[in-house]
């Protein structure tokens, strides 16, 4: 894979986020001028590992690790202000400069206390097996005022700070009286109190709010590479994942026009990133999902807990079914593999390559999650490896079983593998 070659470029997970989209998109990043942030809020954690640090973020694009290429968040990310402020003094603290190197979209709209109190509330007074896993960050209740219009704020309105308050002392009386109506608990909400803290983010933020899609569509003019960060993953996608245990933005390559403020066209190269295994967080179907002790060994090996909950998460063999769907809607171009390093140790290596019910076998990606959530997975065995792959740095360091499983998801997928990454440092990288 020649990242010098690529245009602008789309990075999306292909599977129920989690994958490994912030190593990628650290690594791309030196190959770009420009990274933007489409879609989500801080219910999406990319951890990035360079330079012998740790960095996690949850509102910041991951490219601000690289100080010297500019960094966007589009109009389609919902902003939490005391996230964004803490990340920032984070990197700072860390001796990496944010100044003019990072732009928030103006249209962006904003987390406010009464979303985050919502999405707790909400959460708890569904039946278990309904609940839809949020992260209780308060991004569903904020897209949901997005659509709502009447009630939402975005970015812009703080710089009308007379319009700002008199909208928030009719929304927040509105708001305690749902929270009441339907939880019986309203919070502690005042809309003097929040509104004067809102004006007080505005001003640390004021040097980095612009028009973004304006400064987008000039650097496309001026022959500068955009590089697209997705949050969550495609299986996470409003419209096109296990719906309604999603997210509430598109969090496919779908989501990048709209969510970055450019034409389609401006989108010319998909990376689609997925694991050597499959994980989901929280609520839904999963039908490769394991419940033995190669599940354990997965979860201690890759690490696999959640980044912005901590939540163990869910993990099971490779669904080359849902990958396929996925691969098909983002028209991704190749795939960059995650964690192969991961499956060390195991003596064999299942792949899910179709669904089982009564109707016999299929390849389909059912709709319905109920339907999903019915099916089993008609699995296919290859033999494992016992090397230890953190070391690899070329395809002909890999042993033969791991070069193999490659090939296969290769094949299953009807798509090149661009990068096989063997550890979470930049270095543990194999660039094909």
């Amino acid at each position: 894979m020649n990242a010098d070659e690529l245009g602008h470029t789309c990075v999306v997970g292909l599977g129920w986020g989690d994958e490994g989209k912030g190593k990628i998109v650290d690594l791309l990043a030196e190959h770009f001028d420009v990274v933007v942030r489409y879609n989500g809020g801080a219910n999406a954690g990319h951890t990035v590992r360079a330079a012998g640090r740790t960095h996690t973020f949850h509102a910041l694009p991951s490219g601000t690790l690289r100080p010297d290429r500019l960094s966007i968040i589009g109009p389609g990310v919902v902003l939490d202000l005391p996230v964004v402020l803490e990340e920032i003094a984070a990197l700072r603290a860390a001796g990496i400069p944010v100044g003019d190197n990072l732009r928030l979209s103006d249209r962006a709209h904003l987390v406010l206390p009464y979303h985050k109190l919502e999405d707790r509330l909400s959460e708890t007074q569904l039946e278990i097996g309904r609940r839809i896993g949020t992260t209780a960050r308060g991004i569903g209740p904020c897209y949901a005022d997005k659509m709502n219009r009447s009630t939402a704020v975005r970015l812009a309105d703080l710089y009308h700070p007379d319009q700002l308050r008199e909208h928030l002392r009719k929304t927040v009386p509105r708001k305690r009286i749902i929270l009441q109506a339907l939880y019986r608990a309203s919070g502690d909400l005042d809309a003097e109190a929040i509104c004067d803290q809102l004006l007080d983010y505005a001003e640390h933020l004021r040097p980095h709010v612009c028009d973004t899609g304006v400064l987008l569509r000039q650097a496309d003019g001026a022959g500068k590479r955009i590089l697209y960060e997705g949050a969550n993953g495609t299986l996470l996608d409003v419209d096109h994942g296990t719906y309604p245990f999603v997210t509430s933005s598109n969090a496919s390559a779908l989501g990048v026009p709209a969510g970055a403020g450019v034409p389609a066209r401006l989108l010319q190269t998909c990376l689609g990133v997925i694991k050597a295994y499959a994980t989901r967080v929280g609520e839904g179907p999963f039908p490769s999902e394991l419940h033995d002790r190669v599940s354990d060994h997965i979860r201690a090996r890759g690490q696999e807990f959640g980044t912005t909950t901590g939540r163990p998460r869910r993990c099971g063999w490779f669904d080359a079914v849902a990958a396929r769907y996925s691969v098909a809607l983002n028209g991704a171009d190749s795939f960059a593999l995650m964690h192969l390093d991961t499956l060390s140790g195991l003596e064999q290596i299942g792949i899910c390559v179709a669904y089982t019910d009564q109707a016999g076998d299929s390849s389909d990606f059912p709709a319905h999650a109920r339907r999903l959530d019915a099916v089993r997975p008609k699995l296919e065995f290859m033999p494992g490896w016992e090397a230890d792959l953190t070391e690899a740095r070329t395809l002909g360091d890999l042993p033969q079983a791991a070069r193999r499983y490659v090939t296969r998801l290769e094949e299953l997928l009807a798509l090149p593998a661009g990068i096989i990454s063997v550890g979470p440092r930049r270095e543990q990288t194999i660039l094909i």
